[in-house]
Order: C-alpha cells, then sequence, then structure tokens
C-alpha cells in the first residue's frame, strides 16, 4: 500500500461526501401535496422527522438557461457541517413546472435510499419497513486525498473543480473492465509504481469507497490485468489517505438526474455508467489543489487510447509492449523537451580561444595571485608549453595527463595540450595515490604534466613539470599542430567520475560540445569581455570546464582561487570583493556557507550572476541571500548537468518566489540539448509522470574511455529520435511547459522498514529550519543481518546554537516518523568532495552533542582570563569527546575537515585569532598549534 507524507495530502471537500436526485414532479404539484406526503411518511419512519421541505420559487420556465442553472447549483450545494443528512428542495418555476432536488450524505443514506424517498414524494409510494432509509452508524469523519508528484498542482490553489464531468469519448467495445484495467495502466506510468491502487466506488452497492490494488508488471499480459479488475476492493482504514485515481460506478436509472458525489471523490475521480445499449458513457473529474487541468486531460487522453487497445487487442500481449505515447503525441512531448532545436557549434577550442586573443591581444585574461596574464601573454605560454609537449613525443589524439595545482601553470598547460592536437587527463593533487596511479594507467598515459614529486610513476609514462616543458620547447619545432578534425570532433578532454563499482570512469568528452554550450549560453546570460569569473572547482570536476573556457571564449577574465582560499568561505568572499567578480559558479554546498561568509563581510560584491550546478539545489536556502541581494541586480540560476553531457544541460533562473514554492525546477534545455523522461523500459514518458531523465542533443559525449559495454548501456539509441542518448540515471519529470523538475538520484531512494524513502526529502525538511546552512540525510546499518537495526542519520551544519529539540519538533510536523532521522549531529559544515559534493565517508559517527562544562560556555570578553592553552585544549577535547594533551594530535583523535572549522570558529569565541585551515593542518599537535596561537596573539599586541 502506498504511503504518503503529511504534506501530500489534502482533505477531502465536503461534496465529496454528497450525492444528488433531481426529479421532475408532475405538473401542478404544489409545496402544500409535498408537504403532506413528507408528513406522513415520518409517522411510519421517525428518521425522516428531521427533514424539512424547502421550496425556491424561480423566475423562468423550467426549460430556459435559468432554471437549469437553479437546478445544477442546488444539486452542486452539499450539506452544512452537522447538519441533517438530507436535503430537500422543491424548485418552482414559472410555468407551474416543479423539480425535487434531493442532496444526502452517501454514507448515511446511499443511493437506494435515496431513490426510496424520491419516490415518497413523486408518487406518494410509502417506504416499506424492510428498507433503512437513514444508517444510524456516526457519519465518516473528515478524509483526505493523496496528492499525486504527477498531479503537478500548485499547492496555493484554493479547491477547485468543474461543476460537471468533462465527458470522455470512449470507442465501442471498451466495457467496465477495459475501463478499469486502463485506468491501472495509466496510472501506473504516471506514478512509476508497477503496483498501483485505485479507488472504487459503486452506488449501487455502497455509500463509502474502497480500494482496489492491481499489479501492472510489464511481464504480465493484457488478460492477467483485465482479471484483477474483478476482484473484490477491499475497504480502507478512515486515517488512510484515498487514492489519487479513482472510478465511481453507476448511475440512476429512470428520469432522474443523479450526481455520485458533488466534489471530486479522488483527486482524479472517473465517472462510468452503462447505457442502456451496452456502452458506457464516462466523464472525469478532478480537484485541481492535487492534479493541474492540464495534466488530468493529458491523464484521461493516454487512457482512452489504453482503453481502445485493451478492447480491440489480443488478451496475451505484453504490458511492456503497450505504449500509448507514439506518433505526433510523441513527437509533440520530444519537441517540448527541446529536441529539433538547433546548434551546429564547429571548431576547436584553442582556435576559438587564438581568435579572442587577436581580438584583445593586451587585455588581461587570467589571474593567478601576484600572476596576471594578458591574452597574448597566455597564448603564447601556451603555444610554448605545447612545443614542449611536442618535445617529451605528445602527438595528436593522445591523452596527457595534468596534475597541477589550481594556478597560473594549470591553465597554461590545459591549452597547451589542446594547442598540440591531444587531450588532457585532468587529475587533482590531492587525490590519494592510488586513484592517481588507477587514472594513469586506466588511460594509458604516456605523459604526465605535474610538479607533483610523490605522483606515482609507473614504466613508460614521462612526468614532466612545466617548467621542464618550457626547457624542452626550444628543441620542438615551431608552429601550433592542427588538429586531424577542425569540425570539432576531436576529443578535448578525459574527466574521470565516480562510478557503481567503485572505480572512477572517464568520460570523452569532444571540442564542439564546450564550443556548442558556450555558444548556447553567452547571448542569454550577456557573457562578454566585462565580466570576472573565478576558477573555484578542481581541474578533475568538470565544473572547471565551463568556469575555464566559458569566461576566456567570451572575453572576460579567470580569478584562480588557490585550493586553501576555497576552503575558507571569509577568504573566498573577501577575494569575491577585491577582484570584483562578476560571474559565479557554485555547487549548492559549497555557496551555503558563503552565505554566511557575506553576512558577516561589509564590503559589498559584484555579483551580477550566479549558477548553480554539480548537485540539487533546495532553492529554501537562498532566503538569507535574497534578503541582503534583489534578483535585479544579481541573477541567480540553476542548471542540472551531467559529466556525460558537457557540464549543463538545462537552465532556470530562481527567484525568491521559487523559495517560498519550494521550486525543483531546473528549467529548460540550453538550445542544441533536448530532455526526455522515460520509464525502465525506455518508453517515452508524458509531462507530469516521474522517470529517468534521457538527454540528448550537441552535448552527449563520446563515450566511456576503454569501456564499450557501460558505453552502450549509457549511451543508447533513442528510436523516436534515431539519435544516441544519455541515460542520466538522474529521476525528474517534465512539467506542460517544458520545463522539468529534478527528483534527485534514481539510486538515492532507500527502504526503511519496508518504507521508500527519497533523502533528499529528508534533506529538504532539514534545510527549512532557520539556522541550519547545510544537512544531509544517510541510511546505516549496524548488524548486517539484522534489518531492524537500520537507521536514518540526520547531520545539519549550524554555526550558532541550535535548539535541538526544535528541530525534532519541526521534523516530526513534517515528515512521517518511518522518514524521522533517529540520531541527529550538529557540525560546523557538512562535508564536501572536491568536486564540492556530500562526502559521506567523511561524516563523523552520529551522534548528540555532549554537554558542555561550564568553561565551554564561558563568553569571549571573560576568556581573556583563562590561559590560551588551556582554552584550546578544552575546545579540542569538547569536539573530539576526549582529553586532549599537550602531544596530542588532531586528526589521530579523529579530527577531521569538519571539526577543524568548527573548532576555528569556537575559539573564536573564546577570544583565540582566527587560525587559517592552513595552519591548523600544518600546526595539528596541541603544543604547535597553542605556539602557533601564541605567535598570532604576540603579533596582535595581545
Amino acid at each position: 500500500m502506498t504511503t504518503y507524507a503529511l504534506s501530500d495530502t489534502i482533505m477531502l471537500s465536503p461534496g465529496a461526501t454528497c450525492h444528488s436526485l433531481v426529479i421532475r414532479l408532475d405538473d401542478g404539484d404544489d409545496s402544500g401535496r409535498a408537504r403532506e406526503q413528507l408528513a406522513a411518511a415520518a409517522t411510519r419512519r421517525p428518521e425522516l422527522s428531521g427533514l424539512t421541505l424547502w421550496e425556491t420559487r424561480v423566475p423562468a420556465r423550467s426549460s430556459d438557461a435559468v432554471a437549469r442553472r437553479s437546478r445544477e447549483n442546488e444539486a452542486a450545494r452539499p450539506l452544512g457541517e452537522g447538519a441533517f443528512p438530507l436535503r430537500a428542495v422543491l424548485l418552482r418555476y414559472a410555468d407551474d413546472v416543479h423539480d425535487l432536488v434531493l442532496v444526502a450524505d452517501r454514507a448515511r443514506m446511499p443511493l437506494h435510499a435515496l431513490r426510496q424517498v424520491a419516490a415518497l414524494f413523486r408518487d406518494g409510494n410509502q417506504v416499506p419497513d424492510s428498507i433503512p432509509l437513514l444508517d444510524a452508524a456516526t457519519a465518516v469523519g473528515p478524509r483526505s486525498l493523496a496528492r499525486p508528484a504527477w498531479g503537478l498542482a500548485d499547492r496555493g490553489t484554493l479547491a477547485s473543480w468543474t461543476d460537471g464531468p468533462l465527458k470522455l469519448t470512449l470507442p465501442p467495445g471498451v466495457d467496465a473492465q477495459a475501463f478499469a484495467a486502463a485506468t491501472a495502466f495509466t496510472l501506473a506510468r504516471y506514478s512509476g509504481d508497477e503496483t498501483v491502487q485505485l479507488g472504487i466506488l459503486d452506488t449501487a452497492l455502497s455509500g463509502e469507497p474502497r480500494v482496489l490494488t492491481l499489479k501492472t508488471h510489464g511481464d504480465q499480459d493484457v488478460a492477467t490485468l483485465l482479471a484483477q479488475t474483478t476482484a473484490r476492493p477491499q475497504e480502507q482504514r478512515e486515517s488512510d489517505a484515498l487514492p489519487a485515481v479513482g472510478i465511481v460506478r453507476g448511475d440512476a436509472a429512470g428520469d432522474g438526474q443523479y450526481v455520485p458525489c458533488l466534489a471530486p471523490l479522488f483527486p482524479l475521480t472517473l465517472q462510468v455508467a452503462a447505457r442502456p445499449d451496452g456502452t458506457l458513457s464516462a466523464g472525469v473529474r478532478f480537484d485541481e489543489r492535487a492534479v493541474a487541468a492540464d495534466i488530468a486531460r493529458q491523464f484521461c487522453a493516454h487512457l482512452v487510447e489504453v482503453a481502445a487497445d485493451f478492447a480491440g487487442g489480443p488478451g496475451e500481449r505484453r504490458l511492456a509492449g503497450i505504449d500509448p505515447l507514439t506518433g505526433d503525441l510523441a513527437r509533440h512531448i520530444l519537441t517540448l523537451g527541446g529536441w529539433g532545436t538547433p546548434c551546429r557549434a564547429r571548431g576547436l577550442i584553442h582556435q576559438r580561444f587564438t581568435q579572442i586573443a587577436s581580438r584583445r591581444p593586451d587585455t588581461i585574461c587570467l589571474t593567478a595571485g601576484d600572476t596576471r596574464l594578458t591574452y597574448r601573454e597566455l597564448n603564447d605560454r601556451a603555444e610554448q608549453s605545447a612545443a614542449g609537449l611536442r618535445a617529451v613525443g605528445v602527438s595528436p589524439g593522445d591523452l596527457v595527463g595534468v596534475c597541477l595545482e589550481r594556478d597560473a601553470d594549470l591553465v597554461v598547460t590545459l591549452l597547451a595540450v589542446l594547442k598540440a592536437g591531444a587531450a588532457y587527463v585532468p587529475m587533482d593533487p590531492r587525490h590519494p595515490a592510488d586513484r592517481l596511479r588507477y587514472t594513469a594507467e586506466d588511460a594509458a598515459l604516456s605523459v604526465v604534466v605535474t610538479a607533483l614529486d610523490s605522483f606515482p610513476r609507473e614504466a613508460g609514462t614521462v612526468l614532466v613539470s612545466p617548467t621542464e616543458l618550457a626547457a624542452r620547447a626550444a628543441k620542438a619545432p615551431p608552429g601550433e599542430l592542427q588538429s586531424s578534425d577542425p569540425d570539432g570532433s576531436d576529443s578535448a578532454y578525459v574527466i574521470y567520475t565516480s562510478g557503481s563499482t567503485g572505480r572512477p570512469k572517464g568520460v570523452v568528452v569532444p571540442h564542439r560540445n564546450v564550443l556548442a554550450l558556450v555558444e548556447a549560453t553567452a547571448a542569454d546570460f550577456g557573457l562578454g569581455p566585462d565580466d570576472t569569473w573565478t576558477l573555484f572547482h578542481s581541474s578533475a570536476f568538470d565544473f572547471s570546464v565551463w568556469e575555464m573556457w566559458g569566461c576566456l571564449l567570451t572575453g572576460g577574465r579567470l580569478v584562480v582561487v588557490p585550493y586553501w582560499v576555497t576552503r575558507d568561505a571569509d577568504g573566498f568572499c573577501e577575494l569575491l570583493s577585491t577582484e570584483q567578480v562578476t560571474v559565479l559558479n557554485q555547487t549548492p554546498s559549497a555557496f551555503s556557507q558563503l552565505i554566511g561568509a557575506d553576512l558577516r563581510m561589509e564590503r559589498k560584491l559584484a555579483l551580477r550572476l550566479i549558477i548553480f550546478g554539480g548537485e540539487p539545489l533546495d532553492v529554501g536556502m537562498l532566503a538569507p541571500w535574497f534578503a541582503r541581494h534583489s534578483p535585479a541586480h544579481c541573477r541567480v540560476v540553476n542548471m542540472f548537468g551531467i559529466t556525460e553531457t558537457t557540464v549543463h544541460v538545462t537552465v532556470h533562473t530562481v527567484t525568491p518566489q521559487a523559495v517560498i514554492a519550494g521550486s525543483r525546477s531546473v528549467g529548460r534545455p540550453l538550445a542544441g540539448w533536448h530532455v526526455s523522461v522515460r520509464d525502465e523500459q525506455g518508453r517515452l514518458l508524458p509531462p507530469g509522470a516521474p522517470g529517468e531523465l534521457y538527454v540528448g542533443g550537441v552535448g552527449v559525449a563520446e563515450r566511456y574511455l576503454r569501456k564499450p559495454v557501460l558505453t552502450a548501456q549509457r549511451f543508447v539509441p533513442d528510436p523516436l529520435t534515431g539519435e544516441r542518448v544519455y541515460r542520466s540515471g538522474d529521476r525528474g519529470r517534465m512539467r506542460p511547459d517544458g520545463s522539468f523538475d529534478h527528483l534527485g538520484r534514481l539510486d538515492n531512494q532507500v527502504k526503511v522498514r519496508g518504507y521508500r524513502i527519497e533523502l533528499d526529502e529528508i534533506r529538504a525538511v532539514l534545510l527549512s529550519v532557520s539556522g541550519i546552512s547545510a544537512a544531509a540525510a544517510v541510511v546505516r546499518q549496524d548488524d548486517p543481518a539484522n534489518p531492524a537495526s537500520k537507521r536514518i542519520d540526520g547531520y545539519v551544519a549550524a554555526t550558532d546554537h541550535l535548539d535541538l529539540d526544535a528541530v525534532h519538533a519541526h521534523v516530526r510536523a513534517a515528515l512521517p516518523d518511518y522518514m524521522v532521522p533517529s540520531t541527529l549531529t550538529v557540525l560546523a559544515d557538512i562535508p564536501l568532495t572536491i568536486n564540492g559534493k556530500l562526502d559521506e565517508s567523511r561524516l563523523p559517527a552520529p551522534r548528540m552533542p555532549a554537554p558542555r562544562s561550564p568553561d565551554a560556555s564561558v563568553a569571549a570578553p571573560e576568556s581573556g582570563q583563562i590561559p590560551v592553552a588551556e582554552r584550546i585544549l578544552h575546545v579540542w577535547s569538547s569536539l573530539l569527546k576526549t582529553e586532549v594533551g599537550l602531544d596530542d594530535n588532531f586528526f589521530t583523535l579523529g579530527g577531521n575537515s569538519l571539526l577543524v572549522i568548527q573548532a576555528i570558529t569556537m575559539l573564536r569565541t573564546h577570544g583565540v585569532p582566527k587560525v587559517s585551515p592552513k595552519d591548523f593542518y600544518a600546526n595539528s599537535t596541541a603544543h604547535q598549534f597553542i605556539a602557533l596561537v601564541d605567535t598570532l596573539m604576540t603579533e596582535d599586541g595581545r
């Protein structure tokens, strides 16, 4: 059974529990006769004694539109709370015609009883004592409706629905079984669940809805699914939310006009009834608080297609082979997702750079510490290094490893590799030696440019430093080698990404992909010579591709950010201000730390464009940013992308309104890229339905290096477009406007005690707590043999005191019990990988903060009375949960980068001067650290 979080439900409208019947009384009947009949009936049936006959005069003939609207309005008006479970209203028209409108609580007075009351008024027939008119049981309490994710309803929408059902045109041969089976199959496509629940209300049998569970596995045949529709629906607990889709069966025979529910009983309510000729009439009503109008109509269109297929085709067909989205409908959805948008980028990265350098030779294009290079100087140095590469044996088409710190030499070398006609394979100097060795071996690198003395040396691999390249350039033939394919199909770089097997895999990306990315974004973002960018990310992270070439191929200035500055939010914020950076690219996790630094800094920033990428963005974290920075002055953009699709795929401008709405949108595809949503069989899904995001177009990478099997699994031919597309492994959905929501990784779904959980949902709730700047949720199992030991551990980053009781209360109010983290650990920062993503391996063991001793909470002005050594040892002991001596090492006792930041922050509150993370690492033994602080305090004159 599907279980819904509280945030995924809405309360059932009162009209959904009511039904109505309108009958035409004989001409000349008056209200006096009707009242006499009611009084006579009440003497025999005391349960009718509380019924009052109301009368309304309608100043129009019974055939007029005014009369029709009066009937419809009266029949659609629900009972008031606490009212008698039946209302009777006599409408008197100007032509002396009378209509009786009966509205009843369906659970207290089902259809058969309502018909008996109607016969009482119309014919004067007494109701047999054997027929119960009013159920004496207590009326059903307020019910809730499931708000389906695929419904794409605006959560601010008030209750809204059509007065009557929208008609569905069913082809001949569609019976009740085919209709129910088609509904289940369509719901499975939209929800992504093979086992679905349909609400069923058979008005001839019961006034209360029941639930029918059907399995729609792809290996089943149509006949098997049809057979399931004859099963008896099960009763549902009153506390359970009604299913998202339901069928209301049956209609009143004869001349009465019967409405089985005055408001949608289910978010999407299908009403079907058998006509005298055996065909079905069908209509749909939907609650726009749960299902958007476009999605409801689209759902029904697909339902009709499937129903016709089920009714007309052989029953032995497998469900996996049935697809309602073909032909023009499929083309429409593909076009909506960007298919067919032209972007024909040609050329080579280094040639494009050379052209810009020739137009702006004396403009500064690179700043790295004290080094400042013009476009001419960068171009000349890169050509010199390219000559050095040729001198050590690099040929066009080769792969060249580059393992350098973030500085000017890094940018020069990457450009030089391209000028030599080769492709660069970036490696981070801080990666473990085993990973560096694996990358060099897997890529079969014959040359690696590095200044790292400890780089693993392998036979046949030449290690050369940037300085040595310049020295060897004199021995190389002059001139720049041209690529063998100037249209840009040659490989530009190979970036290694994490692999599901635990070993990284190399992604091969051609030149033209990068040029297409720049061309697709330059005009929209207004990129040009007036911009200053930062190179913040590791060259081994593909975000750096966008930072470098997005800047240098549009004439901007690139500021290289040293590693230790990227780990110091305050220092980085100062650099942004000093260098007057205008374009900033960040992962959301990294930016969350920068928001706090921005709040502490008095100097203004020159940022006009912030681009998020690398991981899903929880827009709630941006509230403090928008409180200080107007979106009119600084545009905030969220971009979804993957290494295999050349950094970025979609673009979405984030506004304060999106923060309030909690938007998960990543926008629409860039020109030249296209995105679609597919199910597990690769079939196209309609807007609203969640599934795997498939990416096609000019950004799709060439392949995985030397992994043909994996390449064939992830880079697949698309029978719909005839193109090669990439299976992203990301979960998302399309909206009717062609934009996309990112819903996390497909593999980020976990199960705890049988419940399926999205960890990103828990993270979003934690982030919504004031004072929490970053959060993570992980699942752990202490005893592999005992599933009961599995739990969710929550981690939050907060610089100020956090009331954990209040956090727990907030989480419990937003999430069901099975999603509430068992533990909540407060950290200074959430650990990130070099690429700025969550590093789960560096999360400490879960624990609640230990109570601090009185000394730990001493205010900063008074802490000066305590010797500095005692203050340091006390803070270290408090963080590491053990007594620390002068000879103890912070990291040996379990410290990590997160505790470093937390220690620095805590020490500053105790009057200790700020120590940089770099200095902390270099002085990690207590007596060394104390000596460092003594020196800093002496320099400060303390």
